[in-house]
């Protein structure tokens, strides 16, 4: 975040040490520490949040996206679909099969003769 080297934390100890003293010090450093703390954990947390929210909106988006693709609903009418052109197919054959099955044809007639 910030570009903090060597030479600049010991010019600023330096400055904190003439202008607060060597006494205060410590106590100074320790509320630095304890403040800086709960900056860093309340970023973090809406850093948190924030992502939460992005993921949740992403995921509503993509339940949307399935809902309105619906595959599930087109699976069904593409197999009733086929379903109906097969008994379309069976009915417009069955006719044809029935003639079949009632008038034995001529080679099935001449094994049966054989048997």
């Amino acid at each position: 975040m910030f570009d903090i080297g060597f030479w600049e934390l010991l010019l600023i100890s330096i400055v904190a040490l003439l202008v607060v003293g060597p006494e205060r010090l410590p106590g100074l450093a320790r509320t630095a520490g304890l403040w800086l703390g709960k900056g860093r954990r309340f970023l973090s947390s809406v850093k948190a949040d924030i992502d939460r929210e992005l993921k949740a909106e992403e995921l509503k988006r993509i339940l949307k996206e399935q809902q309105d693709s619906n595959p599930l609903h087109e699976i069904v009418e593409e197999a009733s679909e086929a379903v109906k052109d097969a008994e379309r197919i069976a009915s417009a054959a069955s006719p044809s099969s029935s003639d079949a099955q009632a008038k034995p044809s001529d080679s099935t007639a001449k094994q049966a003769d054989e048997k």
